[in-house]
């Protein structure tokens, strides 16, 4: 049962996240905001202040009760939209320097690290491969559900223990939606589920790092990630 549920979640996640258009072409439907204006938001347990133009779709753009909130940040200044940016969140060829975010009620116990060994782990074909920038490469069975993905490990400096899914492209060039993708624990009750381009991959800790510390200053009496 825990198995299945984790399957349908992850294929969920997989068709928000990667969908069918490439992510270039996503990101130039997107309606952008300037404005600073601080959003009081709750989503379930927990309570968020975040400003619109952080905030990327303009329907989630008020106060008030939600399901989930999406949001959209350049990397590394982890800042949302402004004019003088517009070029590095509508440019298709920079679409490397922008991180995406998901903030919803949790609905799983096990975030992804979380599942590794209860469930990943069941579905890896072969032994696990030294990956780059630190982190090990685990290779999914073809019928598994993550044809095309692979999962990189790893564990960070204070121990804690690190897995991200990111899709195989062999030439990230010409493809808009190559994408790597994680889901966190936050705050009381939440998951973070974040995406960016695997161009990024070498960045993990930072943008790890940097994500922890970004949802700590947004969540009023905020819990540490875990």
């Amino acid at each position: 049962m825990i198995l299945l549920a984790a399957t349908g979640l992850c294929i969920l996640s997989s068709l928000m996240v990667y969908g069918s258009a490439p992510l270039g072409k996503l990101l130039l439907r997107n309606g952008h905001s300037d404005s600073t204006v601080k959003r009081s938001i709750t989503i379930g347990l927990d309570h968020l202040t975040l400003e619109d133009n952080s905030i990327r779709f303009q329907r989630q753009r008020h106060d008030g009760v939600m399901g989930r909130i999406d949001l959209e940040l350049l990397w590394p200044e982890m800042r949302g939209f402004s004019n003088a940016d517009r070029l590095r969140f509508d440019d298709i060829n920079q679409a490397d320097g922008l991180i995406f975010l998901q903030l919803s009620q949790s609905t799983m116990s096990r975030d992804m690290s979380g599942r590794v060994e209860p469930i990943y782990s069941q579905l890896f074909s072969g032994p696990p491969e030294a990956g780059p920038y630190g982190l090990t490469l685990h290779h999914f069975r073809k019928g598994s559900g993550y044809d095309g993905e692979v999962l990189y490990t790893a564990r960070t400096p204070e121990g804690k223990y690190f897995a991200i899914r990111c899709l195989i492209i062999d030439d990230i060039a010409a493809n808009g939606g190559d994408a790597c993708q994680r889901d966190v624990h936050v705050g009381k009750d939440l998951s973070l589920l974040y995406r960016y381009s695997r161009a990024r991959l070498k960045d993990w800790q930072a943008i790890e790092t940097s994500l922890g510390a970004y949802v700590d200053r947004h969540l009023v009496d905020a819990a540490p990630i875990h």
